[in-house]
């Protein structure tokens, strides 16, 4: 095999390993749906399919991270090609994270048959928080896929409102009554809202490895649940 022949090879294994990663994006975004609907109709059986459901985003992750180790090993690559390579590896060690974020949340809902009392208000407050940050994980997604930068950088002003979310159900389940049982569950509520919340983040992270591979350098985007200095005297 020639020079050429080798960088044909290594172009379409590198096109193969991205189509692998941006497609564990969408099973990890299949996962949050599902973890979603089973909190808000408290379903113990599609949670625990959730929970089993991890073990393909398991699988695709050691897949990518493999294959991509040996990409490295064997190719080498260079300037635009080694940051792809690299973005690639971030991400899928994202997607896995939210596939364990996923499974959080779905061990939230009461596995063991037991019912305690729910709030119907928490659980569709956490319904719309959850869609919120799968159309995070989708624009994300979509943004990687079509070297999109102002479509990740948008990613901020979508984190806002699952931010939001997430203060409001803190509140809202700080106050569940002096039921045990009850403030038992809405402590519950509260871990499903912050992973939740942290799916917001990955995604965010998802955009800030899109801009890596466009310019070169490592931008953090500005995480909006943490507001600057001039957002907080606005607030005042």
């Amino acid at each position: 095999m020639n020079g050429s022949d080798h960088r044909i090879a290594f172009r379409t294994e590198l096109a193969e390993l991205e189509e692998l990663t941006l497609d564990g994006l969408d099973m990890a975004l299949v996962q949050l749906e599902r973890a979603i609907e089973a909190l808000e109709h408290q379903d113990m059986a599609l949670a625990t399919a959730v929970v089993r459901g991890d073990d393909a985003l398991d699988a695709r992750y050691l897949v990518l991270h493999e294959r991509l180790l040996a990409l490295l090993a064997l190719q080498a690559p260079v300037a635009a090609d080694l940051r792809l390579t690299a973005a690639l590896f971030h991400v899928a060690r994202i997607m896995e994270r939210m596939g364990d974020q996923c499974v959080n949340v779905a061990k939230l809902v009461p596995l063991d048959g037991h019912h305690p009392p729910v709030h119907r208000i928490l659980l569709e407050e956490l319904g719309v928080m959850g869609r919120l940050a799968a159309a995070e994980v989708e624009q994300a997604r979509r943004a990687f896929a079509t070297r999109d930068l102002a479509l990740a950088r948008d990613l901020l002003l979508e984190d806002r409102d699952v931010n939001e979310l997430n203060r409001r159900v803190f509140h809202f389940a700080w106050q569940s009554g002096d039921d045990p049982d009850a403030r038992e569950w809405a402590m519950h509520m509260i871990l499903a809202a912050r992973a939740i919340e942290r799916i917001g983040d990955q995604a965010i992270d998802v955009g800030e490895q899109l801009a890596f591979v466009l310019t070169g350098t490592f931008e953090e985007f500005r995480d909006a649940s943490h507001p600057s200095a001039s957002d907080a005297a606005d607030a005042v």
